[in-house]
């Protein structure tokens, strides 16, 4: 093998390492989001306890709480779409990870194989080559 040549599972190797972040990543995103989602309904829970409130301030921006409480609604679900989607994504990358690391572990394994079949196969050369037979 030449110096700068890479074996299929070492390339593989590197496909997988790659995949594993990728997959990563998109767990990081859904995390995000599902920390995202958690603020909006925080703020969901402030505006229905302001708008609830019986104080004179809170009554007069009660208006104003509802078409907040309504964006609030909105968000809630564009960031559960959002999620979903991310979801999926997850499972699509850590799929494609393990169907590399599996890719990756077989074609180690027929490298050790050949690399075991070309050692019997000089082992057999040497001794045919010497005349394969022993003195005693």
């Amino acid at each position: 093998m030449a110096g700068g040549e890479q074996t299929r599972s070492k390339k593989l190797k590197r496909l997988v390492n790659l995949q594993r972040h990728l997959e990563k990543m998109a767990e990081n995103e859904l995390a995000a989001t599902g920390r995202q989602l958690v603020e909006v309904n925080q703020s969901k829970e402030r505006v229905i306890e302001a708008i609830g409130s019986v104080t004179p301030i809170h009554i007069q921006f009660s208006h104003n709480y509802a078409g907040r409480f309504g964006k609030l609604m909105v968000r809630e679900k564009q960031l559960t779409d959002i999620q979903k989607a991310q979801e999926v994504r997850v499972i699509k990358e850590r799929t494609k990870g393990d169907r590399l690391e599996d890719q990756m572990k077989e074609a180690r394994e027929a490298e050790d194989r050949e690399k075991d079949d070309n050692a019997i196969y000089d082992l057999l050369e040497i001794t045919l080559s010497t005349g394969g037979t022993k003195s005693y």
